[in-house]
């Protein structure tokens, strides 16, 4: 199972955030720590419309301003295997890339908004990098132009998300997970937008195999991505649970196997007693039977073989029937 800790931009550009939330979330129990990587003149024009979301600066003029240089990207790849997470990171250019191939990059995302830059598509497809596809906006058909793209990547991901910010539960779509499954001989995986992790949980019990969370010190922090984020405790919660359900889901449990509970079922069943004192050749009737802890002898169950049959013994009152004791 791959937790990904979404940390986007919420660094704001600051590059000791971006080393310290690296840190972060590998102690909260993160696999793959992902960034974004925007370089303005290559994915946008100045004055292309800001998301409803994020309103408070121009983005052209955010992606210019929290952008990392290439030798810094090494550093945080580096840094990212140094402390035990996998780097990952969204590409949004061919430059971003091929910048990024050569500073190091373990896992590439390709965000909703990415799925038809076919051409981009293209050129992710001849690294053979393990790829992360995310579905927020797409179509089916869009993505299976996308899949045919990249069909000669052998570690994919296909992840079911929803491009709203928050996304309401409503709008979750746990039932793509499962239709993504039917259709498509690939991994499956969930990218939540939702503000808890609950839906988190719910996608990896019904087959999800990889979760993108987003991941921040604050939800006050500035940015587009703080306020839908979760913070270092209730990630490391959510991270718990995705292990614990992922133990349970690989370990069936056989409802007709009873030898793991045993001495439980000893403790807590019922097995028949002498409700009197019976006299050897007694013929039984219910009322010669008491049913009692523990479970270790003839189990309540079987009361019915008891009844009618002949006593082999003398039966003292509160004795524990024997099968030896009737015929």
């Amino acid at each position: 199972m791959e937790v990904v800790a979404e940390i986007g931009s919420v660094h704001d550009g600051s590059f000791g955030n971006a080393m310290a939330l690296i840190k972060l979330a590998s102690e909260c129990g993160a696999t793959v720590v992902k960034f974004q990587y925007h370089i303005a003149d290559e994915e946008t024009t100045t004055d292309a419309p800001n998301p409803s979301f994020f309103t408070t600066e121009n983005r052209y003029n955010y992606f210019t301003r929290t952008s990392f240089t290439p030798s810094q990207w090494k550093v945080l790849y580096e840094y990212a295997h140094e402390v035990g997470i996998k780097f990952g990171c969204s590409v949004f250019s061919s430059k971003s890339l091929y910048n990024l191939m050569e500073s190091g990059i373990d896992v590439v995302k390709i965000p909703s908004g990415e799925v038809t830059n076919l051409p981009l598509l293209m050129e992710i497809a001849s690294t053979s990098l393990p790829v992360h596809l995310s579905s927020g906006m797409s179509t089916w058909t869009e993505i299976e132009e996308a899949l045919e793209v990249l069909d000669n990547i052998q570690d994919l991901t296909l992840l079911q998300c929803t491009s709203e910010y928050p996304a309401p539960p409503e709008r979750v779509g746990l039932n793509v997970i499962s239709e993504m499954a039917k259709r498509f001989s690939r991994s499956i995986g969930f990218s939540d937008h939702t503000p808890g992790f609950e839906f988190s949980l719910a996608a990896v019990a019904i087959g999800a195999k990889v979760i993108e969370k987003h991941f921040c010190y604050s939800r006050h922090m500035y940015g587009s991505d703080a306020f839908n984020s979760l913070e270092p405790a209730e990630f490391k919660v959510m991270t718990l649970g995705i292990r614990n359900i992922s133990v349970a889901l690989e370990n069936p449990v056989d409802k007709d196997s009873i030898e793991s509970f045993q001495e439980m079922r000893n403790v807590f069943q019922k097995s028949i007693f002498a409700a009197r004192d019976l006299h050897e050749k007694h013929q039984i009737v219910l009322n010669d039977l008491k049913f009692l802890k523990p479970g270790s002898g003839i189990s309540a169950a079987n009361y019915l073989e008891l009844v009618g049959k002949t006593t082999t013994r003398f039966i003292k009152k509160g004795s524990m029937f024997t099968w030896d004791d009737i015929e």
